[in-house]
């Protein structure tokens, strides 16, 4: 087996243009895993934390010098000589280094970085496709392609406008990825067009929406609609809708404020019901943080109105945590987990969230961030995980189309054993798996 001869860390930019921590880990053989790590901007409070310089002199404190020095002086030496193909060990060596629980030592995005470039070193060297590799470590067939979620208008802290929910998504779903990302591409290019005749803005947030300023939420939803149409496609049919609502950001002293629909203040009842009457008038198959990371009440109560209609995705809520997890299934609460690796930080903390996740019969939903890299991997991991579901932005900015391109080479590469997800998963019974 080859074994690790060097581990390089090096400082580059993300896509928002900040800077965020690369790896390479060269092995024996010549074979180079790198791996490269996101960042969001709405983060959940329970996320492993990032390790960043402070140092104001240098990207205005947040630079990644002190993750290259743990990696030059405390990682590299141990890992030296580590053979591949042990994914869960070196994993577990990494956590053991670092000592604490929200990885506040070494950094989070530290750890990722190393795991993430182990994994594709290990699938290097071995010869297989990425997204073999980890259907080997998941258990999994590894021949699933995921249904995309794509953001192609943002409200809350991913625009410069009135509407508080973060993200409004299209669901395209055609019978092959391939399919499903032409639908996207000519709903967002007539998405596009509307709004330009209405004079409305069609710059591009950081996941590649739009982010035009209009009245109201439903505004917003009847704009797809008309998108949806205008590109010969059937809302509710072909196309459908997914909300990232990002609710903990206007979550104030146990209040819902939210600056548009009349500026009211709701309780969580009062939003659940909210939901159900957009989900009445719309094609919204899927609701991610319905409610703040905290309103446990309030979540238990929009479960049991909504779980056996819509998709309620915990974010904020689960953080990819397996204890944050294991209380909303003990509590009723949500029906679906969003899957960050770099909100937990190892491919195989990621992997155990997946596995409880699947038990219980929760959906997974595998995520980029808003502070994205050209890296696919998370592209190769949906497949790998067979998680069914996709969220990487837009149908603009290479970040994100790195990610939708690579899943039509994987299935290109799979050809006739290639399986598309279907929309059934979204009104199928929450139960748990055998």
């Amino acid at each position: 087996m080859a074994k690790i001869r060097e581990i390089v860390g090096r400082e580059i930019l993300d896509s928002r243009g900040w800077p965020t921590l690369e790896v390479d880990i060269r092995l024996d053989d010549g074979t180079v895993g790198r791996g490269a790590v996101p960042s969001g901007a709405s983060t959940g409070s329970f996320e492993a934390l990032e390790l960043r310089d402070g140092d104001q002199n240098r990207f205005l404190g947040r630079g990644v010098q002190k993750a290259i020095k743990h990696i030059v002086r405390e990682i590299g030496p141990r890992l030296i000589g580590y053979e591949i193909g042990r994914q869960k060990e070196l994993d577990q060596l990494l956590l053991n280094l670092d000592g604490t629980e929200e990885k506040s030592r070494l950094g989070a995005n530290t750890i990722l970085a190393v795991s993430i470039a182990y994994a594709r070193a290990t699938a290097g060297s071995r010869k297989i496709p990425l997204y073999r590799s980890i259907a080997e470590l998941a258990g999994r067939p590894g021949t699933l392609l995921p249904l995309p979620m794509m953001n192609v208008i943002n409200g809350g802290r991913h625009a410069d406008n009135n509407i508080d929910i973060q993200e409004f998504m299209i669901v395209p779903a055609g019978s092959t990825f391939a399919e499903s990302l032409r639908i996207g591409a000519e709903v967002f290019q007539s998405l596009k067009k509307n709004l330009t005749a209405k004079n409305l803005s069609v710059a591009v947030g950081d996941e590649g929406g739009f982010a035009p300023r209009v009245e109201s939420i439903r505004e917003i939803l009847q704009l797809l609609i008309d998108a949806v149409e205008k590109a010969g496609y059937r809302p509710g049919e072909q196309v459908y809708f997914a909300l990232d609502v990002a609710a903990s950001e206007f979550f104030v002293r146990n209040e819902y404020r939210l600056r548009s629909e009349e500026g009211v203040l709701k309780r969580a009842q009062e939003l659940s019901d909210y939901y159900r009457k957009l989900k009445r008038d719309f094609p919204v198959v899927s609701i991610e943080d319905g409610l703040s990371e905290e309103d446990w009440a309030g979540w238990a109560y929009m479960t049991s109105q909504l779980g056996g209609t819509v998709q309620l995705v915990g974010d904020d809520l689960f953080v990819t945590n397996k204890k944050r997890l294991e209380r909303g299934i003990e509590q009723r609460v949500a029906n679906a987990v969003l899957i960050k690796l770099n909100q937990i930080g190892t491919v195989s903390e990621t992997l155990e969230t997946m596995h409880l996740a699947w038990k219980a019969g929760y959906r997974t939903i595998v995520s980029h961030r808003s502070g994205e890299t050209e890296d696919p991997f998370i592209a190769d991991f949906a497949v790998g995980t067979g998680a069914g579901q996709i969220k990487t932005g837009s149908l603009s900015r290479s970040e994100r189309l790195a990610k939708y391109n690579q899943l039509i080479r994987i299935e290109e590469e799979l050809g006739p054993r290639a399986q598309m997800a279907k929309t059934e998963i979204f009104s199928s019974p929450h139960r748990p798996v055998s």
